[in-house]
């Protein structure tokens, strides 16, 4: 075998390896996972901010395969299911997990 053909099957591995390494599991997002995902967060976190009833500073937003968790305090008992209700309506969003705490 030629050293061109060598280095050509060496390429081709590192490659198919590289692909490897980056395919999503169960616990790991693919490069296209971890976009869609950071749209959906920068999207929560507008909606939240437009609302002037909401402390959106004081609500934290991750995005994971599109299940959002929603961690933080609000201010009043009514707050919550408006959070968890604007999260709801953002596309891309499969589920919410609502961690926000009454301070």
């Amino acid at each position: 075998m030629s050293i061109a053909q060598r280095f050509t099957r060496t390429l081709a591995g590192v490659a198919l390896l590289a692909l490897v390494a980056c395919a999503p599991t169960a616990q790991r997002e693919g490069t296209g996972e971890f976009i869609d995902d950071s749209i959906i967060t920068g999207k929560v976190k507008a909606a939240l901010v437009a609302d002037p009833e909401l402390k959106a500073t004081q609500i934290n937003v991750e995005t994971f395969k599109g299940t959002v968790q929603l961690s933080g305090f609000v201010s009043a008992p009514d707050h919550i299911p408006k959070a968890v209700a604007l999260t709801r309506k953002i596309d891309g969003v499969k589920s919410v997990k609502n961690d926000i705490l009454l301070r």
